[in-house]
């Protein structure tokens, strides 16, 4: 783990079943995330992904890559094109710094209208065990 290293990019489908569920496991019952005919009327062509749904898959992003000696310390993200059912998330990384068993890692999630969310996370990846 060193700066400039990439993390292999990550592909995920923006379902209908993710945005819904995700709104519901995370408590966001606004209706754009799951009524179609009532986010149309509030002037988005679909239901959207909400931003907590976006934030547990750059944790897991991070997480699945450092595998489970990994805590994340710090994820700070911002949202940019929505996530649409039928289109696919592409979520990339890369290390900006090391220090000592703790990175700070850039990361991009795009989709077919551009940079849904952009972000830093601190993760740290403590040594594994002797025994």
């Amino acid at each position: 783990m060193k700066p400039g290293d990439e993390l292999p990019p990550l592909r995920i489908p923006i379902t209908r079943t993710l945005v819904v569920a995700g709104a519901i496991a995370s408590r966001d019952y606004q209706d754009v995330h799951h009524d179609a005919e009532l986010a149309r009327q509030k002037g988005s062509p679909d239901i959207f992904m909400n931003i907590l749904t976006t934030n547990g898959l750059v944790g897991r992003y991070i997480t699945d890559h450092f595998g489970p000696r990994a805590t994340l310390r710090r994820v700070a993200i911002r949202l940019g094109a929505p996530n649409y059912p039928g289109d696919t998330m592409v979520l990339t990384g890369t290390i900006e710094d090391v220090a000592d068993d703790t990175a700070t890692v850039h990361v991009v999630g795009t989709n077919a209208m551009g940079r849904h969310v952009t972000g830093t996370v601190t993760v740290t990846v403590r040594e594994s065990e002797a025994g």
